[in-house]
């Protein structure tokens, strides 16, 4: 029996891939290749690696360059969470699309340095870097990656990437270093494979903001010694977004006090944001980037209650409004538990980890709908599984690093 006999044999005892018009019936296996990858292309990831294994003929999609193609011409795809615990040696992704944890394989590159941690991503890939300082980009889905050249160790406020949708899936990574005052950026360009030089940053002039560098210390209503200088987890120390706003790349991040910082690559100038609350208060807080803006989201403790809130800047009054605030009854769960969050942004959605030694938890906000939505506790083997950050990503089998 030839390959197509066994896929037409499968097709027949485990489901009926078929279209009908009128009084006729079509069956994908009638399809020519290149209207069957084109019908392939569209199916989620996860959907098209289980139907792999209805026969040889589809298989082989997988490594065509057509059907590569045509998935690079689906203009997005519902993103994965690549999940950052404290067990590096195991990948967990959370799949948006068809709600549910599963495992991923281990790129070859984690297995022999355990030192890299996820640091940035952008469409199908994941930017990691190791304790050494060197960069490696990854698509999660495929395995393969790319190391990039190595370049100079400086102190290092942001790391954002940016991808470029299409056949060739070019990326770039830009670095914002340096100590406030003295900021620059660095960029890395996939398609040249270097990295520019060092573009200084100047203090925007009509921000009358003073840069906060010193800590500040005082005592907490508990009695609590507390230093105003951010602790944050290991793979979200960087955390930052990139916003093109009227034309200008425009990185975000958040000082070592606290506070938003707005580098303007294009005008090679930062702004310091004013604070949103008292530098005394207790409070965890991220930046995040959804539906093309920068959003911070704010974990709080007052009157014996916690909240959990988001917010964005308004440039031209110089303050801050709330978008949205999570229901009292779940936030309240929070309270005096010392909880800290880590959030990112995937189009119109906001994931939030939230842990402390009492308790973790992940919701899923949907900005669109406005639903706060509490994911399952990720089991693996039996055993419940602890997450401190996240870092999401389309997953593309056609993104080539």
């Amino acid at each position: 029996m030839d390959s197509h006999d066994q896929c037409a044999s499968r097709l027949s005892r485990k489901r009926k891939f078929e279209f009908q018009e009128g009084h006729g019936t079509l069956h994908l296996d009638d399809l020519n290749q290149d209207l069957l990858e084109k019908v392939l292309s569209w199916l989620p990831t996860s959907a098209f690696f289980r139907l792999t294994s209805v026969c040889k003929r589809w298989k082989s999609v997988a490594d065509s360059p057509s059907f590569k193609l045509a998935c690079s011409d689906i203009p997005s795809r519902e993103p994965w969470f690549f999940m950052v615990g404290s067990c590096l040696n195991k990948s967990v992704v959370f799949d948006s699309a068809e709600s549910k944890w599963k495992p991923l394989n281990h790129p070859s590159f984690l297995q022999k340095d355990l030192s890299f941690l996820p640091v940035a991503s952008s469409g199908g890939f994941i930017c990691f870097r190791n304790a050494s300082g060197n960069f490696v980009v990854s698509n999660p889905v495929t395995g393969s990656f790319r190391e990039l050249p190595h370049t100079e160790n400086q102190t290092i406020h942001a790391i954002v990437m940016q991808s470029t949708p299409g056949p060739y899936h070019s990326f770039k990574l830009v670095l914002v270093c340096g100590e406030l005052p003295r900021l620059s950026f660095k960029t890395f360009n996939s398609v040249l494979d270097r990295w520019d030089d060092d573009n200084l940053l100047s203090k925007n002039h009509e921000d009358p903001g003073e840069v906060e560098e010193d800590a500040v210390y005082f005592l907490s209503k508990a009695g609590n010694l507390v230093v105003t200088n951010m602790l944050r987890s290991p793979s979200k120390q960087y955390s930052s977004v990139m916003i093109i706003k009227n034309g200008h790349e425009i990185v975000y991040f958040l000082s070592s006090s606290g506070t938003v910082v707005a580098c303007d690559l294009t005008s090679r100038c930062f702004s310091e944001y004013p604070r949103l609350l008292p530098m005394w208060y207790e409070y965890s807080i991220d930046i995040v980037e959804c539906r093309g803006e920068m959003i911070v989201v704010v974990l709080s403790e007052f009157f014996e209650s916690a909240s959990l809130r988001m917010w964005r800047y308004n440039e031209v009054n110089r303050s801050w409004q709330q978008i949205t605030a999570m229901p009292p009854a779940m936030a309240h769960e929070f309270y005096g538990k010392k909880v800290d969050i880590n959030c990112l942004g995937a189009g119109d959605r906001v994931l939030i980890c939230l842990n402390s030694s009492e308790l973790f938890k992940y919701i899923l906000y949907d900005s669109v709908g406005n639903e706060w939505i509490e994911l399952p506790t990720c089991d693996m083997k039996g055993e419940p599984m602890e997450f401190m950050s996240a870092f999401s990503f389309e997953p593309r089998i056609e993104a080539s690093v």
